[in-house]
């Protein structure tokens, strides 16, 4: 028996109600956070375990056959001085 429930059974014999209350918590409270790490280091264990694939790519992206070094103006006629500024 722990020592936990040792002291829970004195305080009831003892009839220290209060004192038994505080032991049952005491003991319960040990239980449970024992059992926590307990699953807590076999999660740890686990997680990293498992091989997880990557989605295979849908597609390539497309080649560009050969690009121009220079890109034309999109209206044919205007004309485009860099450096007379432009009039409103």
């Amino acid at each position: 028996m722990s020592e936990q429930v040792k002291n829970f059974i004195d305080a009831l014999s003892n009839g220290n109600q209060d004192g038994a209350g505080e032991a049952f918590k005491d003991a319960l409270r040990m239980k449970v956070g024992d059992s926590l790490e307990a699953r807590r280091k076999e999660i740890a264990n686990t997680l990293f375990q498992s091989k997880i694939e990557a989605d295979p790519i849908s597609e390539p992206k497309p080649e560009v056959a050969d690009p121009s070094p220079r890109t034309e103006p999109t209206v044919p006629d205007a004309e485009v001085k860099a450096d007379e500024p432009e009039s409103k």
